[in-house]
């Protein structure tokens, strides 16, 4: 019986002052803190935080900037090269380059209120089962390369959420605000030969999260 880990990483803070929901927008990069948050990760990936170094082998990264930008330290600290694959990428949404809220977001225009019509589907964006189709692909052509090893696939907050939600076989809609995915944060689903044995959850930058220091402070 050989095990593999594949781990679904989600990509560090990203500059956003606007507050917009960016979606597959270009342009979105890393702030200084997400940067800090993928150096963290990679540290810790490579053993050099304290623990093991862990037996990555395979490393797999969504094309939008933030994503590529979560994983070069990563690649840079585990000798491996960043292989991009557009299934990692950030769901489809309607609302996507908007701010989202009633206040003075697109809430209040009544011309977005159709797309809010189904939460299940949802039917403002990439239905629940396409972008659950994709991500398991990518999950299952991860782990066949990376057989007895590990993988880390770097994506996007909604993907990783819902391939967990699959995988534990639980019903996609949800609150996003019940989301266990925050950033930086490793969803790790091991695997005995085929068959899925195990789904953790870690953060190693969790110290770096926004009010994570007021928090400690408390």
């Amino acid at each position: 019986m050989v095990t593999t880990t594949v781990h679904l990483m989600r990509h560090g803070e990203v500059h956003n002052p606007q507050g917009l929901l960016y979606g597959r927008l270009p342009g979105y990069h890393l702030s200084e803190r997400g940067v800090a948050m993928a150096e963290r990760v990679a540290a810790h990936l490579a053993g050099q935080a304290g623990g093991p170094r862990r037996d990555v082998t395979v490393l797999y990264a969504s094309p939008l900037q933030r994503a590529q930008e979560t994983a070069a330290p990563i690649a840079a600290a585990l000798g491996l090269d960043i292989r991009t694959d557009e299934r990692l990428i950030e769901a489809g949404n309607h609302f996507e380059g908007l701010t989202f809220g009633v206040g003075d977001g697109s809430l209040r225009h009544p011309r977005h209120w159709p797309k809010l019509i189904n939460p299940f589907r949802p039917s403002w964006g990439e239905p629940y089962t396409e972008q659950v189709a994709r991500m398991v692909a990518v999950v299952e052509q991860a782990r066949d390369e990376a057989r007895g090893h590990e993988a880390v696939l770097v994506s996007h907050q909604l993907p990783v959420w819902i391939t967990r939600l699959a995988l534990e076989d639980r019903h996609l809609w949800h609150d996003p605000r019940r989301r266990q995915c925050s950033l930086a944060s490793l969803t790790s689903i091991t695997y005995d030969d085929d068959r899925l044995v195990g789904i953790g959850y870690s953060e190693p930058a969790a110290d770096l999260l926004p009010g994570a220091s007021a928090v400690a402070g408390a």
